[in-house]
């Protein structure tokens, strides 16, 4: 693993300690159960069926973490929610998200086995 990779992974480990209980909004079980899976306690999956506003209108924290994936989709449900959250003075905090996507990984759904295979 090339040092800057070894860092950032690191870096990954330390934010999920961090963050592990604050509220994470994924796009579906799949990432749900990835990120419980690496200790985080509050994972909201996105009801796409719904009107994305009323999924922020929900929120009532401070601070959110949204990890949805680096496709299409996945960056338009985030741009969409963080600015209605935005809007509303709730602060989403992307540091995790930063760091996950300085990595090859562009699914969130692979984040577990991807730093499970860096940490044997």
């Amino acid at each position: 693993m090339k040092p800057a990779l070894k860092e950032v992974v690191e870096a990954i480990w330390e934010a999920i300690d961090k963050y592990k209980n604050e509220l994470v909004l994924v796009e579906g079980k799949k990432d749900k159960h990835a990120l419980e899976s690496l200790g985080f306690q509050r994972v909201y999956t996105v009801n796409v069926n719904k009107p994305l506003y009323e999924v922020a209108e929900s929120i009532n924290e401070e601070r959110i973490i949204i990890l949805t994936d680096l496709d299409k989709k996945g960056k338009e449900i985030y741009s969409k929610i963080k600015k209605d959250l935005d809007k509303r003075g709730v602060l989403v905090d992307d540091s995790l998200r930063n760091l996950i996507f300085q990595t090859e990984i562009h699914q969130i759904e692979g984040l577990a086995r991807y730093l499970t295979r860096f940490s044997e």
